[in-house]
């Protein structure tokens, strides 16, 4: 290997490890962790677009894979401004894309999701806590926003990141800690 390569990879390798320290750094919320008691880190990770951050996403549940018969909790820290109605519009077009639920529901859903999601700035960080039995609780930068009690809805929500079938199978894996 000649030198430029070797630096070439040494860099790529030494940015890889910083992004993934970044994003293992960011703790659970106090308030899912009070609401949720026993959750522990599974993994995490970042989603890109064309090359652009998106968002760090981390993962805390009680066993690794999360099971939806046990509460878990998914935070993303977004590394850009977004709209709330925008993020309700993408989650909705996300759980369509995995056939669930009715396009009823859906509707339904993403309302609920628009009139309960902030819009976000870089560094702003959304945590949803699933809740079995029961449905999602949300959280911005740790404080409360509200709940949509529907347990459809947590488990269509929660498989936008979890399921096999996700649109960002590279950002799944991670989370669940390269499973």
């Amino acid at each position: 290997m000649n030198r430029r390569a070797a630096l070439v990879l040494i860099l790529a390798l030494a940015g890889g490890a910083a992004r993934a320290q970044d994003v293992a750094l960011m703790q659970i919320p106090m308030a899912v962790s009070e609401a949720s008691p026993g959750l522990r880190p599974i993994g995490s990770g970042t989603l890109r677009w064309l090359g652009l951050k998106i968002y760090d996403a981390a993962l805390w549940g009680r066993s690794a894979p999360p099971a939806f018969t046990q509460p878990f909790a998914l935070s993303l820290r977004y590394a850009r401004s977004f709209r709330g109605t925008s993020i309700a519009q993408r989650s909705v077009e996300e759980i369509e894309g995995l056939s669930m639920g009715t396009p009823d529901k859906r509707r339904a859903w993403g309302q609920a999701m628009a009139s309960l999601f902030p819009d976000v700035a870089e560094g702003s960080t959304l945590t949803g806590l699933h809740v079995p039995g029961v449905g999602a609780r949300f959280f911005h930068d740790g404080k409360p926003l509200g709940a949509i009690a529907d347990p459809e809805f947590s488990r269509a929500f929660f498989s936008i990141w979890l399921d096999p079938a996700t649109s960002a199978p590279e950002l799944r894996d991670a989370l669940l800690g390269g499973r």
